[in-house]
């Protein structure tokens, strides 16, 4: 079988370059917003979601299931087409990108936060008691931290994928990495050298947080498996001015 010969030529990598490294400012902006959005909106999301009220677990659980269960694509278009029909307004590509990432990573992190919160030990939510501390300092200061620290690496590997996922707003027009580096291969007729370009800047981001990830996984398991230590009470720590003596 006869391959054709290709003509690589990188010049129209280097000659658009900068537009590239524009992009690529778009596709991080995203990413950096709605991580931090998500990672604030999910805490409460995860709380209603173990509420002892029937009507409001439902309602978050129903929320969770809705953006978990169907293509983020299909999020992404129903808020930038379908939502201005509802609302009449007409909301920008990035707004709408912002919107839909958010709602659905936010849907992601909030089952990795409740799995935290449950799997914290009745102890030390027992000792929280014990210090006077009311519910929303036990859980501000024991539930929260121990829960962040055991989902660490699913949380990690939530915003690895978002930030790959971030590529699908090149569909409604935001100028991101993939948005850019597809208009430079069709001006160019350079697809393979503009899109292995962009697949590498999408690597060399992503790429040291997998590894870092992997890290902090190992170190858990070696930490967990060490154990058997004598520690204070977590609420001891967490909150200033308690003391408990440890026999």
């Amino acid at each position: 079988m006869n391959i054709r010969a290709y003509d690589f030529d990188w010049n129209v990598v280097t000659s658009n370059f900068p537009r590239l490294l524009e992009g690529l400012g778009t596709t991080l902006q995203i990413a950096v917003i709605v991580i931090v959005l998500s990672m604030l909106l999910a805490v409460p999301v995860a709380l209603l979601r173990m509420s002892q009220i029937e009507v409001v677990r439902w309602l978050a659980q129903g929320y969770i299931e809705l953006f978990r269960c169907t293509p983020l694509l299909v999020q992404l278009f129903w808020v930038y087409y379908a939502m201005p029909t509802l609302t009449g307004i007409t909301i920008p590509g990035l707004v709408s990108a912002v919107i839909a990432l958010t709602l659905n990573l936010t849907a992601f992190m909030a089952e990795a936060y409740r799995s935290g919160f449950q799997a914290v030990p009745v102890e030390q939510i027992e000792a929280g008691k014990m210090l006077r501390l009311t519910s929303w300092q036990r859980t501000r200061f024991i539930v929260i931290p121990q829960a962040l620290r055991q989902q660490l690496p699913v949380i990690l590997s939530l915003n690895i994928s978002l930030f790959k996922d971030t590529a699908l707003v090149s569909t409604i027009a935001v100028a991101d990495l993939m948005f850019t580096a597809n208009k430079i291969a069709s001006e160019s007729y350079r697809a393979l050298e503009i899109l292995s370009t962009a697949a590498l800047m999408y690597f060399l981001i992503a790429f040291p947080v997998s590894l870092i990830l992997s890290k902090i996984e190992r170190n858990m398991m070696s930490g967990d498996s060490r154990g058997g230590r004598k520690r204070r009470s977590v609420a001891a720590q967490m909150v200033p001015g308690t003391k408990v003596q440890v026999a």
